[in-house]
């Protein structure tokens, strides 16, 4: 019997909230042979988390505009009246239903707040911001930038998270290399301190092709593989998954996400 496969990261924001958008996610899913889907969406989508932003778009230009263009412009109530819709119907792939939310130290409280007892199957953590700095949106955003000083600040973020108690996973835990920028030092330390945190709090770690697909000259596919590993040694769940963000996206490199799992003497949720 062959394994089963999860594509446990998928966003929906670029459709309606109907039964027929869910429709073409789940024939995606079994034209590539998944199982399982996990959909979610961006919490910056809905104007309740707004004022985690407030920070980050006063340090930049770019990032205030972004967020004028995109955040808020979702209607939250209605997502989760979306996601009672698709429990009571029958679809050929299991679905669970999920947020993922940018991790902010100074914003727990409102994260937990606004997502305890919501009806999620699950709530993803990611860091997506090193302090204020987004350097996931542009390259041209690091010209300049201490690169060290950024994993520090994305790896203890990554931390914090980790021992805050709000998530379930943890999303793409080593997203910061995107743009193919590296630091100096060896990161193993804070991968091992990563998996320690991560095992304690039960949480599972996303192995992600997303920066893969976006950027294939520089980013690896999935996690590192010393990340992997430490990741591995201490019993912490991996979950496949494509960062996509439309249907056709849907799979993506999902088996070769897998395979990696293996090579590094796991496997997968």
């Amino acid at each position: 019997m062959e394994k089963r496969m999860i594509d446990g990261h998928i966003h929906i924001e670029r459709g309606e909230y109907s039964l027929e958008w869910i429709r073409r996610f789940v024939d995606r899913a079994v034209e590539t042979g998944l199982s399982e889907i996990r959909l979610l969406e961006h919490n910056f989508l809905f104007p309740e988390f707004a004022p985690m932003y407030d920070s980050v778009r006063a340090h930049s230009d770019f990032v205030d505009a972004w967020f004028r263009r995109c955040g808020g412009t979702k209607d939250y109530g209605e997502y989760l009246g979306l996601i009672e819709k698709v429990r009571k119907e029958h679809f050929p792939v299991k679905i669970l239903f999920g947020l993922e939310v940018c991790y902010f130290k100074n914003f727990e409280e409102l994260t937990g707040e606004l997502t305890k007892d919501r009806g999620f199957d699950f709530l993803l953590g990611s860091v997506h911001f090193a302090g204020d700095f987004a350097f996931d949106h542009t390259a041209e955003h690091w010209e300049g930038r201490d690169v060290d000083e950024i994993y520090r600040t994305y790896f203890e973020d990554s931390l914090c998270l980790a021992k805050s108690g709000l998530f379930t996973g943890i999303g793409h835990p080593d997203h910061i290399k995107l743009f193919g920028h590296r630091p100096s030092f060896s990161l193993e330390g804070y991968y091992e301190k990563l998996a320690r945190e991560l095992e304690k709090a039960g949480m599972y770690a996303d192995q992600n092709s997303g920066a893969y697909r976006r950027n294939p000259e520089v980013a690896e596919l999935g996690m590192n593989p010393a990340l992997l590993r430490a990741l591995v040694s201490h019993d912490v769940k991996i979950v496949t998954s494509s960062d996509a963000h439309c249907p056709e996206d849907v799979g993506y490199k999902i088996k070769e996400l897998g395979r990696l799992v293996g090579e590094a003497g796991g496997t997968c949720e």
